[in-house]
């Protein structure tokens, strides 16, 4: 982004933190390869809305799904032995998560109960899901990190399509994480954390992909890319985590707008919510927060 002159920044404000109740810092098999092996007590993720204005999270090393009401108020809707990461609000009302452990799977909001939707492909185990996005067509697109990175470029990027079809998009990334479809269905974005890159991936009727290609070159810093939005204009929203900001991009891959934490610097995901779909929450994992800001279109 060294070409660009510095886009505005525009602050935070904390819409609501993980209760100490739920809190109890202690160390994980997760975070032992993801955190360094600190004791931690939680690490938020995948930040979604339903139908009722209720916002979802979930919580990577000890496997929870949090539901929070519009006055900031959190229920535990699910415990279980995973590590969930991404989560969509279905059609249906049900809550599909990419769990690190166990694949593509459902939740059931009511009851918490998890049953599986995809625990591998064709045979062979995923190296560790990340991120979801659905597809105007039904189609489910998720990404398959792991541990993957420069050292090991082999993340992978996959479409399950609504009759049960799977195709592999692409797999040779290091580290996919955030993903983004065009409404078009013509290319998806995605979030190359480890490599501070946003690929653009061509999308074809057959299932193919060609000519992926690098969309954005972040500046760098102790993480990346991670959770990805389209902003209601269409602008591309990236939470960077490592430095507590969220970017704003054009359709031509200039910085409009910076987004600067008010908590910790893992902006790790986030979604457009409230009234008129203007209102940007985002998941800071350092602090166990939900970051708020009113998205200026101007």
């Amino acid at each position: 982004m060294g070409y660009f002159a510095p886009p505005p920044r525009l602050g935070t404000e904390v819409f609501s933190r993980l209760p100490d109740r739920y809190r109890q810092p202690r160390p994980t098999a997760w975070a032992r390869w993801n955190r360094g092996g600190r004791e931690i007590d939680s690490f938020l993720e995948g930040p979604c809305f339903d139908a009722a204005g209720r916002l979802y999270v979930t919580d990577i090393p000890f496997g929870r799904i949090f539901r929070i009401a519009p006055d900031g108020e959190w229920t535990l809707v699910a415990e279980y032995d995973g590590w969930p990461n991404g989560l969509k609000v279905a059609p249906d009302g049900t809550l599909l998560v990419t769990d690190y452990k166990r694949g593509l799977v459902r939740v059931d909001p009511g009851s918490g109960a998890v049953t599986p939707l995809l625990e591998d492909a064709r045979s062979e185990g995923f190296k560790g899901l990340n991120d979801l996005c659905l597809a105007a067509d039904g189609s489910i697109f998720f990404t398959d990190q792991g541990q993957t990175g420069l050292h090991d470029p082999t993340g992978r990027v996959y479409r399950l399509w609504p009759d049960g079809r799977l195709d592999r998009l692409i797999g040779t990334v290091p580290s996919p994480n955030g993903i983004v479809v065009a409404p078009d269905l013509s290319h998806c974005l995605v979030a190359v954390t480890r490599a501070n890159q946003i690929w653009r991936l061509p999308l074809h009727g057959d299932g193919a992909v060609t000519k992926a290609g690098i969309f954005i070159h972040l500046h760098g810093g102790p993480g990346g890319p991670d959770g990805l939005a389209f902003a209601p204009d269409g602008q591309l929203l990236v939470a960077h985590t490592g430095i507590g900001t969220v970017w704003r991009f054009n359709a031509r891959a200039e910085p409009t707008l910076a987004l600067t934490s008010c908590a910790g610097a893992s902006t790790t995901n986030l979604c457009l919510g409230g009234a008129d779909g203007r209102d940007l929450f985002i998941t800071e994992s350092e602090t166990g927060c939900v970051l708020r800001a009113r998205l200026d279109l101007g």
